[in-house]
């Protein structure tokens, strides 16, 4: 679907990945969908398909504009991919988007080793390990999401299929960037099969956001009012083959914890610490280490064993005004 179709749908901003917003309070359910599209076949076995190969890429001229905003909410494309690691929730999309364009107008392919990611410049190439269970993939990051509560990064079928996270449809994981990074500035030749963008007649104020394509968006823009993605559901497609976990290359994360601030002063740490106490928030505790030559207070609760807890947390902590918890590592 063009730009023009997105707008006609009446989307504020067409942007890739699975869309959604986060409530505060009890954590959301997620949003019913319709029954899952049955899969088309693969072309060639997934089992058979390697991880994505870093190299090169030219910053697409595509899906990088210095930010876009959906849902009222403004993200920023990132000017490098290099050192790039965040940890939090993965999830997955599959034949509902199967060769929609995505945000570098490539067509989506759910048996490929892609992902969506909200600020990483596309394309670049990252290290996706399933924290749970040990298993590694390197995918091509080359659409935009997801939006759906607090996830960081959407992975294709297969690559979801290879971390072994069908089944419960997310996963705990660390997304590292791998490969050499794109440089900002160098833009390729447009794809051949995707038409030119064409400026509008009138200036844009840099307070407006430009529109970004995406697959996910693209494939819930028939609906006139722009309304959240439901999240992948467990297991895999009606109709879309087995494949084999990934095998495992380190050991599961021993326990996993929800970060809900860093402070240097310690007295504060200990004061937010104590209101998540008495908020009945379980096991709360402050963790000072010194990062980059200064001694940080970290309060954390936990350890949490799942996703669903996870989300529960992070909620909960909203609704008191904790907007940036995230997952940490003991």
């Amino acid at each position: 679907m063009s730009l023009a179709a997105a707008a006609t749908a009446a989307l504020t901003v067409a942007v890739g990945g699975c869309v959604g917003t986060r409530h505060a309070g009890a954590p959301p359910a997620t949003p019913a969908g319709p029954a899952p599209a049955a899969a088309l076949p693969p072309p060639q076995p997934p089992e058979t398909v390697p991880d994505a190969v870093p190299r090169y890429e030219p910053r697409s001229m595509y899906g990088n504009p210095p930010f876009y905003d959906v849902f009222g909410k403004r993200y920023f494309v990132l000017s490098s991919s290099a050192d790039y690691v965040e940890r939090g929730v993965a999830s997955w999309y599959g034949p509902g988007f199967h060769k929609v364009r995505t945000s570098t107008q490539e067509p989506y392919d759910m048996y490929g080793m892609s992902a969506a990611h909200k600020t990483l410049p596309l394309p670049c190439y990252a290290r996706v390990t399933n924290l749970q269970n040990g298993r590694s993939i390197v995918v091509r990051v080359n659409d935009r999401g997801p939006f759906v509560g607090n996830r960081i990064i959407d992975l294709s079928y297969t690559a979801a299929a290879k971390l072994d996270m069908l089944r419960n449809g997310t996963a705990m994981v660390e997304v590292r960037t791998v490969g050499p990074a794109s440089v900002p500035g160098v833009v390729p030749p447009p794809p051949a099969a995707a038409p030119p963008i064409v400026a509008p007649a009138t200036v844009t104020p840099s307070s407006v956001a430009p529109p970004v394509v995406s697959a996910q968006l693209q494939g819930a823009s028939a609906s006139a009012t722009p309304t959240p993605v439901a999240a992948p559901r467990a297991g895999p497609p009606p109709g879309a083959p087995v494949v084999a976990p990934a095998p495992v290359t380190s050991a599961p994360v021993a326990a996993l914890f929800v970060q809900a601030g860093a402070f240097a002063d310690p007295a504060n740490a200990q004061r937010l610490a104590q209101k998540l106490r008495d908020g009945g928030y379980g096991k709360v505790f402050v963790r000072d280490d010194v990062i980059a030559g200064r001694r940080m207070y970290r309060v954390r609760i936990g350890p949490v064993p799942d996703v669903p807890d996870f989300d529960r947390i992070v909620a909960a902590l909203e609704q008191v005004g904790v907007r940036d918890a995230h997952l940490a590592l003991d």
